[in-house]
């Protein structure tokens, strides 16, 4: 090999290490950009100061009656609380809606359960709650209708000792497909198991996108699953089924009143 010849081969590495250098550059600011981006898009859904956006339907009450203060804001806290219902708490189970109608988004949520199960509640009702997606229009609940139709990322909190994961998918009137396969069951556990302990704040994120639905938990993936479908044999998701179409695309968030105590503060929207 000529100098000449060694002298253009150094030339011509050091000029695509330089390209290489700047490409990889460009491509780690693009991601960077993307997320700053997408952080800018999040919009919170609940303002700290009052419940505006929101309706909540409690069982065997109007829409929009608040019976025994269940939802409340306080010192900045989206609070649910029983401490109005008496010796019994009589099956009035509820949800909080937020007030549009969604179909692909992200939402992330900050939860943490507090105080005693209400007097009267069932003992599944020890530290358990849920955020519904997928949730049929409030203004179509029955008034004697105990839950509504959804999906719901079930909340659990463990007693200190046993474990009791959270991000199960309950299907209310749905089902969905795990695996890829069609199922039927009530719930499905998260394939990750995560049990939290006492009143802890605890982050979690629902991801739905053209029919997939991930869970996550302080940010690690513990759940997925796809294709929601409205099930026939309830007596209130058949309404829903028109021409035989099963397919669920859409609805409305809710949070649970399941009658134990819980606090949300962050509650954050990610539309796609």
């Amino acid at each position: 090999m000529t100098a000449f010849s060694r002298l253009f081969l150094i030339l011509n590495l050091i000029v695509t290490a330089s390209c290489g250098e700047k490409q990889t550059k460009k491509e780690s600011d693009t991601s960077i950009n993307v997320t700053e981006q997408l952080a800018t898009d999040w919009k919170p859904l609940f303002n700290g100061k009052n419940l505006e956006g929101w309706t909540m339907k409690i069982n065997s009450y109007p829409l929009g009656e608040n019976f025994g203060n269940t939802f409340r804001v306080e010192e900045g806290i989206l609070k649910i609380r029983y401490d109005q219902y008496g010796p019994q708490f009589n099956d009035r189970f509820g949800a909080l809606f937020y007030n549009k109608e969604l179909k692909n988004y992200r939402l992330r949520a900050e939860y943490r359960f507090v105080g005693e199960t209400a007097p009267g509640a069932p003992e599944w009702g020890y530290r358990d709650s849920g955020v519904q997606i997928h949730t049929q229009n409030p203004e179509t609940v029955a008034l004697n209708q105990q839950f509504p139709i959804c999906l719901e990322y079930n909340l659990h909190g463990g007693n200190g000792t046993d474990e009791r994961p959270l991000g199960a998918i309950c299907g209310i009137g749905m089902h969905v497909s795990v695996d890829g396969k069609p199922n039927t069951e009530f719930c499905n556990p998260a394939k990750v198991s995560k049990t939290f302990h006492g009143d802890q704040w605890v982050t979690i994120e629902i991801d739905i996108k053209d029919g997939h639905v991930t869970h996550y938990v302080n940010g690690e993936e513990i759940m997925n699953y796809s294709d929601p479908v409205y099930d026939s044999e309830n007596e209130y998701a058949k309404a829903f089924i028109k021409d035989g179409e099963k397919e669920v695309t859409s609805g409305y968030i809710s949070l649970q009143s399941n009658s134990h105590p819980i606090d949300f503060r962050k509650i954050e929207l990610l539309e796609y």
